[in-house]
């Protein structure tokens, strides 16, 4: 009988090990395998397309929604947001009803961008209109620096072509959970704070903000820290745009219906077209 060696155990235990571990390495790197690594900002979210800048706004405030325009403004330009929930969009149909600028969702979190952006973005711009992109912002998802990195990689840029918006921040309600994501009040003005440093670093333009007086008093405790550099856009369906968040002492862009002609969410600008090209130049 063979005499056992005590090595050749141990290599062919460590063999083993080895065939395991290569088992396991190919499985986690399997696209949807449950055992699929998530880095940060992966995490899965669940319905991007259902989410829209005042998807949640509504959902949570309400408000009229007749989809007539406001009467007895001064100077104002109409404009339109659009995101996949529209699907590709009739911009000459918009066009001639006297839209003339729009917002584009491009992302949402780390990991979605809309289907439907070239079309929207591109479509827009083409028949003449100054567009611009925006995105949800998910809180809890990832880091504020994380996710303006991925906006601005993923059609949230800006170039100073006189027909480009700087960049919107959607911050509301959120869709999936608790209404502040789970942050507390300085720790979400300190998310808004990463982003919209990182987003200026990239772009050299401060981004908008997307958000509702509600939300913000919620959630930020109301902060005034951003009324002095970042552009407001409020929602409110209603015949006046109501209640300002703290910091802010007006508005440049009131998204004053959900239920309008053609596409549903329409906005003003906050003054004439002149004013609207100066914030496109920066």
């Amino acid at each position: 009988m063979p005499a056992h060696r005590p090595g050749s155990t141990r290599g062919a235990v460590s063999a083993l090990i080895g065939v395991l571990a290569a088992l396991l390495a190919m499985t986690v790197a399997l696209p949807g395998s449950a055992f699929a690594a998530q880095g940060e900002g992966d995490k899965a979210i669940p319905h991007p397309e259902q989410d829209w800048a005042g998807s949640q706004i509504l959902k949570h405030e309400g408000g009229s929604t007749t989809g007539e325009q406001p009467l007895g403004l001064l100077a104002t330009v109409e404009g339109v947001d659009v995101s996949s929930h529209q699907g590709n969009v009739n911009w000459s149909t918009l066009w001639s009803s006297g839209v003339r600028f729009a917002y584009v969702k491009a992302t949402e979190g780390t990991s979605y961008t809309n289907p439907n952006f070239t079309q929207q973005y591109n479509g827009s711009y083409n028949v003449g209109m100054i567009r611009g992109s925006y995105h949800f912002a998910l809180p809890n998802n990832s880091t504020g620096a994380a996710q303006a990195n991925y906006f601005v990689d993923h059609g949230g840029g800006w170039s100073k072509d006189g027909k480009t918006l700087p960049g919107a921040l959607d911050m509301e309600y959120n869709p999936y959970g608790a209404t502040c994501y789970g942050l507390s009040a300085s720790a979400m003005v300190n998310w808004i704070k990463s982003f919209s440093s990182t987003y200026k670093s990239r772009t050299g333009r401060d981004p908008v903000i997307y958000t509702s007086t509600s939300w913000w008093k919620t959630c930020t405790g109301n902060s005034a820290a951003f009324g002095g550099i970042n552009p407001l856009w409020i929602p409110r369906y209603g015949s006046s745009v109501g209640e300002l968040p703290a910091g802010w002492g007006f508005h440049t862009i009131w998204q004053y219906t959900s239920t309008g002609p053609t596409v549903g969410d329409h906005n003003k600008f906050n003054g004439a077209m002149d004013r609207l090209q100066a914030l496109a130049n920066g």
